[in-house]
């Protein structure tokens, strides 16, 4: 599981990274398009690999399941709004936060005490390989 908390830390920095814009009066278009680009590089595939491999250790009926699925659709509406991007990035940053502190304190903590070896491997074997590949084309956060 690992690997996945990687994920989240880099998702916890696109947070900071919100934070910092609003805090250095960045222009909300250069903010979005950083946004978009972090949603369907990493939020994405994060989200449909916990979907499928990390979940059904606990079933769709788990509540805390239920829970980050639900959390899940609504972090996808939030980064798809086009309508009210300062809202939606303001909510994405203190949302996406909440979410990933949910699931590394509570939901990965029960799925690590009741997945089987082979369930832990499968999640490994299909999380994306490689490191980060951080967008450079505009670093407004430095």
């Amino acid at each position: 599981m690992k690997p996945v908390s990687r994920d989240h830390h880099h998702s916890l920095l696109l947070c900071w990274k919100i934070r910092t814009a609003f805090k250095n009066k960045i222009s909300v278009e250069r903010v979005k398009k950083y946004a978009d680009w972090f949603y369907q590089e990493h939020v994405l595939p994060h989200f449909e690999l916990e979907e499928k491999y990390i979940f059904p250790v606990l079933g769709n009926e788990d509540e805390l399941v239920k829970q980050a699925l639900a959390e899940h659709r609504r972090l996808k509406r939030l980064f798809e709004n086009g309508e009210e991007p300062l809202k939606s990035l303001s909510l994405i940053e203190e949302e996406l936060e909440k979410h990933i502190r949910f699931e590394e304190r509570v939901l990965f903590e029960k799925v690590q005490e009741i997945a089987t070896d082979g369930e832990l491997k499968a999640i490994e074997l299909h999380h994306a390989s490689g490191e980060f590949k951080e967008n450079t084309e505009d670093v407004f956060w430095v």
